[in-house]
């Protein structure tokens, strides 16, 4: 095929997808222009259409068609209590659970100096703005535990310790409905150390 056609820019185009590389890239662009044209269509109309409508929420940044999300202007939620996350994704996960009743803010990232991701990059100090205008109570710090969320936390903590604000951090241990055979040491390491007492029967 010549360089620079149409299947070519398909190709390029799916590459940069998380987790796609160049063999992938061409199966599905295949599959797309063979099988599935009509899918391949509503896919690139969903893509210009969320493009042109979605932005972020202008107090927990996380993605939103209005200037404020839904999560952000439900009353019913508790406005005083933060949880911070990495990314869009992991506050869907913790939606899923259904077991925080209070609001966001989302980094869109974590801190990685070798990818030039700084405190700048990941409006930490609008975070603290944030906290410090609107009363914010509780600040859960609901970053990964990975060398970059660990860091992230820390760094967030520390530009919190001025304020009046109490600070958490997501328990670690084992997940439920896991089985302790399939746990990695460190989890379990984890879930021993930050073992809670229970009540006598």
């Amino acid at each position: 095929m010549p360089a620079g056609s149409a299947i070519d820019e398909l190709r390029d185009a799916l590459k940069r997808l998380p987790g796609i590389g160049p063999k992938s890239a061409q199966r599905m662009a295949f599959h797309l222009l063979e099988r599935d044209r009509d899918g391949a269509t509503m896919i690139a109309e969903a893509l210009v259409r969320a493009l042109s409508s979605v932005s972020h929420c202008s107090l927990c940044n996380n993605f939103s068609e209005s200037e404020v999300c839904a999560i952000c202007a439900d009353q019913r939620r508790d406005q005083s209590l933060l949880c911070v996350v990495e990314t869009p994704a992991d506050l869907e996960s913790i939606e899923q659970a259904s077991a925080y009743r209070g609001v966001y803010f989302v980094l869109m990232g974590h801190l990685s100096p070798l990818d030039g991701i700084g405190p700048d990059q990941l409006s930490v100090n609008r975070l603290r703005r944030h906290v410090v205008e609107r009363g914010i109570r509780e600040v859960v710090l609901a970053t990964n535990y990975t060398v970059e969320g660990e860091a992230t936390a820390d760094f967030i903590a520390t530009t919190l310790a001025d304020t009046d604000v109490s600070l958490s951090r997501l328990a670690r241990g084992v997940p439920v409905g896991g089985e302790l055979e399939y746990m990695d040491a460190a989890t379990l390491g984890q879930a021993f150390t930050e073992r809670r007492q229970l009540p006598r029967p």
